[in-house]
């Protein structure tokens, strides 16, 4: 996986400059003073069961001439060190990404923090310490997410950090730490669905995107229609 910034297209074609990817062990923030991480791994979130779209795989409807989730991992790919699918059923109908899939490991639908936990439990088989969590369905969030994620963690001497845009905070979108993840499937086990019950109990932080849109979804055709319109 190259580190290496790289350009892309933003919303109205803008050019977006993506950022320098930290190596192992690499400074973050202004100065790096005092400061050092271990590049995370990132996980894409798509195991919802897309109820306002007729069912189905949301990422992999068309967004210009490729599928939302190609827009996801564009964006995800350069920030962490390697990337999974986290997804049930017949992995064949993501083969064209080239990403591993990882399934769900607690039964029934548990929702995004059932994702989280398949993640985790990926990453611990990597050797990493952490993970990037993106939602299939957001092809247009912030091209600097990990690193702003690390840096809220880090601030706040926390090891969890959601996104959050003036709107609220977004789930889906988070560094979480490996070491957590027996605890996690504790709480699933348990019968725990809300994400924010569970990041709060583990004094969870948030980074803030000034930008409403930042982490605007694809939930029901209309989404769609304004998404093509953001290109």
């Amino acid at each position: 996986m190259t580190r290496a910034s790289r350009v892309g297209k933003g919303r109205h074609n803008d050019p977006i400059i993506l950022p320098k990817i930290l190596p192992p062990e690499a400074p973050v923030g202004p100065t790096g003073a005092g400061l050092r991480v271990k590049q995370p791994v990132g996980v894409i979130l798509a195991g919802g069961q897309a109820t306002r779209m007729g069912g189905g795989d949301k990422g992999l409807l068309s967004l210009g001439d490729r599928t939302i989730i190609d827009h996801v991992v564009e964006r995800l790919s350069p920030q962490v060190a390697g990337l999974a699918l986290n997804a049930n059923g017949d992995p064949a109908r993501f083969a064209h990404l080239g990403l591993p899939v990882i399934a769900d490991t607690v039964e029934g639908f548990a929702g995004p923090l059932s994702g989280v936990l398949a993640g985790l439990d990926w990453a611990a088989t990597q050797g990493a310490d952490d993970i990037v969590t993106a939602a299939a369905d957001t092809p247009f969030f912030p091209c600097d997410l990990v690193p702003r994620l690390q840096l809220a963690a880090e601030e706040a001497g926390s090891e969890i950090a959601l996104a959050k845009t003036p709107d609220g905070r977004h789930p889906t979108f988070g560094l979480w730490p490996v070491s957590l993840r027996h605890d996690l499937r504790q709480a699933l086990t348990e019968g725990l669905r809300k994400v924010i019950l569970w990041t709060d109990k583990h004094g969870g932080t948030t980074a803030m995107f000034p930008d409403d849109l930042a982490f605007f979804n694809v939930n029901t055709p209309d989404d769609l229609t304004k998404a093509q319109a953001m290109l």
